[in-house]
């Protein structure tokens, strides 16, 4: 499903990447682990289309997106993935529907399609209650959840996750983590998870050790 050949990145002088190949799955849950530095988030936002390496490439489906124009990555994104961050990025101005409904209005589609779409996602990860509330309304695992939301209203192949439970509770923290789990069940949905909680990366069918640029094993 995705392919990452001899990714390299240097920030100045710092080589951050140092040669990465890896392949990802459908439908596999796959955790990025290291000390801080590794190059963990780095490689993340380069598989996601984040950033882009200095060399290499990453294949989706055969495709090399690292020869796509901005804007042609920019719609690739919308459509193939989903993003969940550790401090949630959501927009405080907006309901939780309204923050769940963004990346599809972005992508055109049709307002009353999108918010439908938004409160079912919403009502399956138990937040029918939240929809019209603001995210300074609920609690972190509530906006953890509701990120979670937004990352599929595209129904997206692959789901990125920078630290997704950095800044939860314990309790919280396992919810997610099982939540993750249901959902590739549920959905067969594909999961790229950077972490440094041990439980999940011990959940995951695949863990990938990172230290200074490379991956040391798999």
């Amino acid at each position: 499903m995705l392919q990452a050949v001899n990714i390299r990145k240097s920030y100045n002088s710092l080589d951050v990447l140092k040669g990465i190949d890896l392949t990802i799955r459908r439908a596999e849950v796959v955790s990025i682990v290291g000390s801080s530095g590794a190059g963990k988030s780095t490689l993340l936002h380069i598989l996601g289309t984040l950033d882009n390496p200095d060399a290499g490439r990453v294949l989706f489906d055969g495709e090399d997106i690292t020869r796509l124009s901005r804007a042609e990555l920019a719609r690739f994104r919308n459509k193939h993935i989903g993003f969940v961050f550790q401090f949630h990025n959501l927009l405080p101005e907006f309901t939780a529907l309204e923050n769940v409904c963004l990346p599809a209005f972005l992508a055109g589609r049709s307002e009353k399609e999108v918010r439908v779409r938004g409160r079912e996602l919403l009502g399956l990860l138990n937040l029918e209650h939240r929809a019209d509330h603001k995210p300074s309304e609920m609690s972190g695992g509530e906006q953890q959840r509701v990120s979670v939301a937004r990352s599929l209203i595209n129904s997206p192949e692959i789901i990125f996750a920078d630290e997704p439970s950095g800044n939860l509770d314990s309790r919280n923290a396992q919810e997610l983590h099982e939540l993750f789990f249901w959902l590739r069940k549920e959905f067969g949905q594909t999961f790229v998870i950077v972490t440094h909680n041990d439980a999940l990366a011990q959940m995951a069918d695949r863990t990938i050790v990172m230290r200074d640029g490379h991956i040391l094993e798999q």
